[in-house]
This record gives structure tokens, sequence and C-alpha cells, in this order.
């Protein structure tokens, strides 16, 4: 399995069906293998007098409240069988994050979900966590904001629902992920994804390296939700053995809209898939071998033992008549120490190739 690519669509339909129909249809057309939404009721995911964050204050100004933001880029449940029917057309397959528990409920029920993708802000929701794991279908989860502590305490509300457990608590959280089966059934089901929840995310603050701390202390699969401008971070984390990478798209950046000027526009997602391909390629299967290209190189690039002056049969090799020069179809300049001081069997010209 290679490398499962998400462009994260979001919410940059700025509430408007036709428009996030063209993102599946440019998702589609980079060569994503996901396309993601995100599925929220704004009155019941935040307070009437819940701030904005900092860039969304710089992306859609302060006229409006969150609230007020969220209600204008909620997706009707309706909109969500078009694009789900628009998706199996286009040959991608359609996900959506849920953010409250009648979303989830949504997504998993009414339209079958095969996946959930849980976002960084819901890392210490438990009850979502909880209901999340409970459908008993596989798990994203982005680790934004995440200590290693906070990780291994959502792991163990995941390990709890999967294992079906009663009676959750803290207590029973840890309990489920220290058990052998909690550990295989989120080794089953969970991929943990790096993430550095700010838009856009300064890269001095992506600290990729954390993927790999991730894996060695939780033992899962690992991915990278990339929230810095360009694809570079996203392509190095596929060479740092990402198994998803999760990235934002627009149809144009200058829209207005929270979440434009942090994504990327249809060109360039193009570009990161067919970069993220190159690099899996490139990747290879760890076994240190001559490929079959340097294969073909290497009479050209190696060296062979040649007589660098005339030598007569029986002369001594000494380090005055016996060299090293291309091509190697010869004997190996590994045998140098060998042949010095051996008498020659033969007569050579300067520069014919020893034989053994």
């Amino acid at each position: 399995m290679g490398v499962t690519i998400i462009a994260e669509a979001g919410v940059n339909h700025d509430g408007k069906l036709e428009q996030a129909l063209a993102l599946v249809d440019a998702a589609a057309a980079a060569g994503a293998d996901v396309v993601k939404f995100q599925t929220f009721r704004a009155a019941e995911i935040a307070a009437i007098d819940a701030p904005k964050a900092e860039y969304q204050k710089r992306t859609t100004g302060t006229g409006e409240s969150q609230f007020e933001m969220l209600r204008r880029l909620e997706l009707p449940e309706e909109a969500h069988h078009v694009l789900r029917c628009r998706c199996i057309e286009q040959g991608i397959e359609f996900l959506s994050t849920p953010f409250d528990l009648p979303s989830l409920r949504f997504l998993t029920r009414d339209l079958g979900l095969p996946r959930l993708k849980l976002p960084s802000g819901e890392v210490t929701n438990a009850p979502l966590l909880h209901a999340a794991a409970a459908t008993g279908i596989p798990i994203i989860l982005s680790t934004g904001m995440c200590t290693l502590t906070d990780v291994e305490a959502a792991l163990g509300v995941l390990a709890h629902g999967y294992l079906g457990w009663n009676d959750p608590s803290p207590a029973a959280f840890a309990a489920a992920f220290s058990t052998a089966e909690g550990q295989a059934a989120l080794v089953a089901n969970v991929t943990l994804l790096h993430c550095t929840t700010e838009y856009p995310a300064p890269p001095a603050e992506i600290n990729l390296r954390a993927m790999s701390t991730l894996s060695r202390t939780f033992g899962l699969a690992v991915g990278f939700s990339d929230h810095t401008e360009g694809i570079e971070a996203a392509v190095a984390a596929t060479a740092l053995g990402a198994v998803v990478i999760e990235k934002h798209m627009t149809l144009d950046r200058s829209l207005p809209g929270p979440d434009h000027k942090a994504s990327l526009e249809p060109a360039m997602l193009s570009q990161m898939v067919r970069s993220i391909r190159t690099v899996e390629i490139m990747l290879g299967d760890a076994e240190k071998r001559p490929t079959a290209a340097e294969s073909r190189n290497m009479v050209v690039a190696r060296k062979s033992l040649v007589a660098i002056r005339a030598i007569a049969a029986g002369d001594f090799f000494t380090e005055a008549n016996l060299g090293v020069k291309r091509p190697g179809d010869g004997l190996s300049p590994a045998r140098y120490w060998d042949l010095l001081g051996r008498s020659a069997c033969r007569s050579y010209e300067p520069g014919e190739r020893i034989e053994p």
C-alpha cells in the first residue's frame, strides 16, 4: 500500500454546494486518494461568544463571531449525499470529519463511511472519541497541540471504545490502553497524524521528527497533516515514513474564508501528489544491492589492475609498474597488494589489464 493522500477540502466550499463539487473534481484530477470535508452543527460545537482564532480573524475579519462563521460554513446533510455520489463518479473516496456526536452518527449510520478522521481540536473530547471508536470504524487522529501524555490519554479512550467495555472513566481508559487486547485494537484501527495547529504553520515549528517519536512510542502507523505553505513538508514527511498525508486544498487562495490562504490550489496539489509518488518509488525496498541501471555502469565506472609501464614475463609486480585504471572488466584493484612482489606470468604493454 502506498501513501494515502487526503485532499482536505474542509470548509473551503464556503457553504456552497457547487464549490464543494468543484473541490471533489479538482482533488480527483490531482490524483488524491481521498477528498475530505468537515461535518458539524455550529450550535453543537461553539458557544455564541466563542472567540475566533487569530488566523481566522486575519482571514475572515472580526465582524462576525466564530459561531456565525461556522453557521455560514455548515454543509447540510443532503449536500453530503450529493458529494458522496460525485466522489463515486470521480473514483475518489469521500471522507468527512465529525466535530460533534450528531454529525458522527450521521456520517457512520446514514453515510456508512468506512473510516473516520478526527481533528486535533477533538483530542481531549473523550465523549466524541469514545463514540467514534465504539462504531468499530478505523480512525485517523491528528495530534496537533499534543504532548505524548495527551496522545496516550486519547488512545486510552479509543482502546476502551474499540473493546466495547462498559463504565468509561479515566481509570478504565488507562486500563484499556495497557491491555494486549487494547493495544491490538489500536494497531488494527488507528493512524496518528503529526500536525502543527497553525494556519499557515511556520517551518520552524513543524518538527517532522516528532512523527518518528509517535511511531516509536505507540507502535502505530503515522502520517502528517500539513498546514504549511508549499509542498516541501508533505514530501519530506513521505520520506520519513508517513503512510497518510493530509493537505488543505482550495480552488483559489484569494477567496475569503478561514482556510483558503493555508491551502494548495489545484496545480500545486497535483505537483504535491506527483512528488509524493516519486518519493515513494525512490524509497525502494531497503535492500542494499546494485540496481539494474547501476549494473550496466559497473564496467565503465569501476577500475582494473593495469600495467603502467612495460612488464616482461618474470618481472616482479611493483608500485612502479602496477596501477589502477578504467574500465572495470579486469582484475579488481582489491587484489593490488596480493600481486605486489609476485612475478608476472607473461609480458604486459603499458595500459594492458593484468590477468588473474
